[in-house]
């Protein structure tokens, strides 16, 4: 309860930004904060992890709440909700299976750079007590857990600056500057749009775009948490839960968002929160924080939750992955993955695009280790008879390729064999190349007899064999 308390405390300033980010009043993204903690608290799969108002979802919505009001906003939340909960049922958290660890790594490093660079802006322009007291507090915060454990150090070190601030009337930033915090809870009703057609229309890429980004990011946030933690959660049980608090979110008049690592960070890594009880403390807290003791927290300087943000930066980064012996073990197209994924990731602010880059770049690299295992050998026949050429490794589009110049089509006997027996056929790609093989020496009046082939290449090879020229 403690850690979601700490939570609550630093989702009001982050959940005011991307407000402001959306182009919405304040109270957008606090809403959406609150009932997106509540009910993924409930519904979600992974225990302890925050959802709620993020500027990833804040980005996808802008250019549409700028344009066309709140009332498209919040209908497009609840339609990437339904669109999340059909993906969910559809099994699309199975595709986390195909994010390699060096993507993994990537994205969790240009989180914690991006963590650190929102807080960048904080110390620019501000009166110098800002500096003095950001450094305090993370003293305190490094400091205190050598003393105990019991309460979170970022807790006292939020209330620890706040009484310094406020007894000694230091004039620095609160997070009242950021905006007036609401004064009562949300109600539910139904978005300010025309039930039509032309609607629908207008809303569909923006609610795909909400529900692939906000999926990602918590399914990503999900599987970092699982190794943190040493558990398994349900990720299917997450993506269906995360639409599901979208659409309530979407139904109270909130900017609808998905699971934020910073947060989630601050709750199992800072403070050793372990169960759904601190994510729906966060939530209700962050409503009791806003609505009765709103004064008070109006005058939380910023700069408490600007060093409680930077200790979550520099606790999230994965060190180990950037020292130098880490780096001469690892194989070079691994460091390229994580390298492209941070770049990509830190050049556009959308972690999603950042993992889609990264995952693709590791395939390519994959496929090319791959390919290069392929290998055809030249068999002496004892008898002299006929060619046999010994084909090895894996078969498919990237290594099948080069297969149809590896053979001495003019110089070879009338019987040629190839044998399989060390090679496995993937795709419809090497079954034309074989077949361009047979027809290359057909031409020249030979024949070729493919043997040892396992039973799924030879199911392969028979059902496609012949079909792929489209000549019959």
């Amino acid at each position: 309860m403690l850690a979601g308390l700490v939570v609550a405390l630093a989702l009001i300033p982050e959940a005011i930004s991307f407000s402001i980010i959306a182009g919405v009043d304040p109270s957008v993204g606090l809403f959406a904060s609150f009932t997106m903690a509540v009910v993924i608290a409930v519904a979600g799969g992974r225990p302890a992890m925050i959802s709620a108002a993020t500027g990833a979802i804040a980005l996808v919505v802008a250019p549409l709440a700028r344009e066309y009001g709140l009332g498209h906003l919040i209908a497009t939340v609840i339609l990437g909700g339904v669109i999340q909960i059909v993906l969910g049922a559809l099994g699309v958290a199975k595709l986390m299976r195909f994010v390699p660890r060096s993507v993994m790594v990537g994205f969790v490093n240009s989180l914690a750079i991006l963590i650190f660079m929102a807080q960048v802006p904080e110390l620019r322009d501000v009166p110098w007590a800002v500096y003095p007291l950001v450094g305090g507090a993370l003293a305190l915060m490094v400091l205190f857990p050598r003393l105990t454990r019991a309460v979170p150090a970022p807790l006292v070190s939020i209330a620890a600056l706040t009484a310094l601030t406020v007894g000694a009337a230091i004039a620095v930033p609160t997070v009242g500057d950021r905006g007036a915090l609401p004064s009562s809870l949300p109600v539910p009703g139904l978005p300010d749009v025309p039930f039509t057609l032309d609607t629908l229309t207008l809303l569909a890429p923006y609610a795909l775009a909400f529900a692939l980004v906000g999926l990602m990011e918590s399914l990503m946030t999900a599987k970092l948490v699982d190794e943190i933690t040493d558990t398994r959660s349900s990720k299917t049980r997450e993506a269906v839960g995360q639409g599901v608090a979208n659409i309530v979110t979407g139904f109270f008049g909130g900017m609808g968002g998905c699971a934020m690592i910073g947060q989630t960070m601050i709750n199992v890594k800072t403070s050793g929160a372990r169960t759904r009880l601190s994510t729906f403390t966060a939530g209700v807290f962050l409503m009791v924080l806003c609505v009765v003791f709103g004064p008070w927290v109006s005058q939380i300087p910023m700069a408490a939750l600007v060093a409680v943000m930077i200790m979550v930066s520099v606790g999230t980064f994965d060190w180990h992955s950037v020292a130098p012996a880490t780096l001469r073990r690892m194989p070079y197209g691994e460091t390229v993955v994580m390298a492209t994924t941070v770049a990509v990731v830190v050049a556009t602010h959308n972690l999603a695009v950042g993992v889609v880059v990264g995952s693709v770049t590791a395939m390519v690299i994959f496929a090319r280790r791959v390919a290069r295992l392929a290998d055809v050998t030249a068999v002496t026949d004892p008898e002299g008879g006929h060619a046999i050429y010994a084909v090895t490794g894996e078969l498919f589009f990237a290594s099948s390729n080069d297969l149809v110049h590896r053979f001495d089509y003019a110089g070879d006997p009338d019987h040629v064999v190839i044998d399989l027996s060390g090679a496995h056929i993937w795709d419809a790609s090497s079954v034309a190349a074989l077949d361009a093989i047979e027809t290359k020496y057909a031409a020249r009046g030979k024949t070729v007899e493919i043997t040892g082939l396992n039973r799924p290449s030879a199911k392969i090879h028979g059902m496609l064999s012949g079909e792929l020229s489209g000549e019959h």
